[in-house]
């Protein structure tokens, strides 16, 4: 028998890039979970992304870094391990702080859609002066705006879903938005077809999430395949903070 304590919360996405005991905060992404719109339906693989998640404000990251971050890059050198690369710590932000719900050391997805591109410094300049030890020479510079992630998938999933649609990309996409193959292939005529439950992330940027949200449902509406099918509500959850 397992026991495990009921979270109550939002849930927030952190990320390091780490080298031995020195490491980088990247910026704070919230995911959407569940399958339907206003947070219904079973949970999924991410149907949407944005970030910076304001819920997470200065002082609390300040909390999560000095009682999680920081404990968790200590604890992994303390067992002898040179640890380099990407920590994902995903939390539920409760009435009594945040706790850890996993830890993963890859990107998570597809809060890495919206993540990477805010970085002005090169992701992979960091990755590199991680792998060599060199990290704590690396400044951390971050594009102003917002970036969301729209995930648009196979209507079933996260059960049985279709494969094999036909996709009809967007002749034009709207300034600084685009879109990135997940569950994706070429069939024997060369056509990009389904190849997954989630299939498609249109991702965007602007000066506000508003107008972020706005480029990423217009390029998703573009879009066509025959199962086409996404949440209406990534972001409006921090939108309706405001």
């Amino acid at each position: 028998m397992l026991i495990e304590d009921c979270l109550v919360g939002e849930e927030t996405s952190i990320h390091l890039i780490v080298s031995g005991r020195d490491y980088l905060l990247l910026p704070v992404a919230q995911d959407h979970k569940r399958a339907g719109d206003n947070d219904t339906g079973p949970n999924t693989g991410g149907m949407g992304t944005y970030s910076p998640a304001e819920i997470v404000t200065p002082e609390l990251l300040a909390r999560i870094d000095r009682e999680i971050c920081r404990p968790s890059v200590e604890a992994i050198a303390a067992e002898g391990i040179d640890f380099r690369g990407t920590l994902f710590i995903g939390l539920m932000l409760t009435a009594t702080g945040p706790q850890v719900l996993e830890y993963n050391t890859r990107f998570g997805d597809p809060e890495t859609q919206v993540i990477l591109p805010r970085l002005a410094t090169d992701p992979l300049e960091l990755m590199w002066a991680a792998s060599q030890g060199r990290l704590e020479q690396m400044p951390l510079a971050l594009k102003p705006g917002y970036a969301v992630c729209v995930v648009v998938a196979a209507r079933g999933y996260p059960g049985s879903y279709p494969k094999g649609e036909v996709i009809i990309l967007p002749a034009e996409l709207p300034p600084e938005t685009w879109i990135i193959h997940a569950g994706t292939a070429l069939n024997d005529r060369h056509q990009l077809v389904s190849a997954g439950g989630r299939v498609l992330g249109v991702c965007a940027q602007a000066a506000s999430l508003c107008a972020a949200v706005g480029q990423a449902y217009t390029a998703c509406d573009r879009l066509q395949y025959a199962s086409k099918y996404f949440r209406r509500d990534i972001g409006a959850r921090q939108l309706n903070r405001k």
